[in-house]
């Protein structure tokens, strides 16, 4: 069931408060974090369509808070359902990839080591579809001290010292219209953290507490380029 179905059923039988606690038990033991629903659209507001994302190229956007950074990927392939123990040791559970061919994927774009993200000024942090020196293709490479990730695999660390995967966003996707939709995260959040951390940064780029409100109904995805001026090739 594509998981715009699966919300709307889950809207009959109890409102908002039935989706979250649907989409909390949609995976047995595997939590899944139910935010306000955030269509992604282009910067002039126009919707996403899954069909016209480029492969293997760089999309950010803002979920589930306007200073947190995602990367929507599409990897060119399936991504199945994932499952894993994270670091704070409860088991955790992804539902794989969404739209044609299940292969559109969501993640936070905070790396799971010491939070280095996608700033206007530069990004240590991004999907490189070709093998580097350091890496093997088709991953995302935080080159600020390594750690490499499998988007096809729910973010699972494949080398360097990250502790846990990236946070997974779960996407809806309308079959009818093509548009894709961030409803939650799975995963370890690194979202107080990050914000203690960048507190001043976050400050001047979104006013004092602008980073921590939510985006609301619709949240602009663009190119990594055209949000970073300068991205780390490692």
């Amino acid at each position: 069931m594509e998981r715009r179905t699966f919300l709307r059923t889950c809207a009959f039988a109890g409102g908002a408060a039935g989706v979250a606690r649907a989409l909390a038990q949609a995976r047995a033991g595997q939590p899944v974090k139910a935010y306000p629903r955030a269509r992604l659209v282009d910067e002039y507001g126009d919707p996403i369509r899954a069909k016209r994302l480029v492969a293997h190229r760089n999309y950010l956007f803002n979920f589930p808070y306007a200073g947190t950074p995602c990367f929507l990927l599409s990897l060119g392939r399936p991504a199945a359902p994932a499952e894993w123990v994270a670091g704070d040791g409860r088991r955790h559970g992804w539902d794989g990839g969404v739209g044609p061919g299940r292969a559109i994927v969501a993640y936070s774009a905070i790396c799971a080591h010491k939070l280095a993200y996608p700033a206007k000024e530069i990004s240590f942090i991004r999907y490189q579809e070709r093998e580097s020196p350091t890496a093997r293709g088709g991953v995302i490479h935080c080159c600020a001290e390594h750690s490499i990730y499998d988007p096809a695999a729910g973010a699972k660390v494949v080398g360097g010292p990250a502790p846990q995967p990236l946070a997974a966003v779960v996407l809806e996707y309308d079959t009818r219209t093509d548009g894709l939709a961030a409803v939650g995260t799975a995963g370890v959040e690194q979202f107080d953290a990050f914000f203690a951390k960048y507190e001043f940064k976050l400050g001047i780029d979104h006013g004092t507490g602008g980073a921590q409100r939510p985006v609301g109904a619709t949240t602009a995805c663009r190119e990594m380029a055209q949000v970073c001026r300068q991205t780390v090739q490692c």
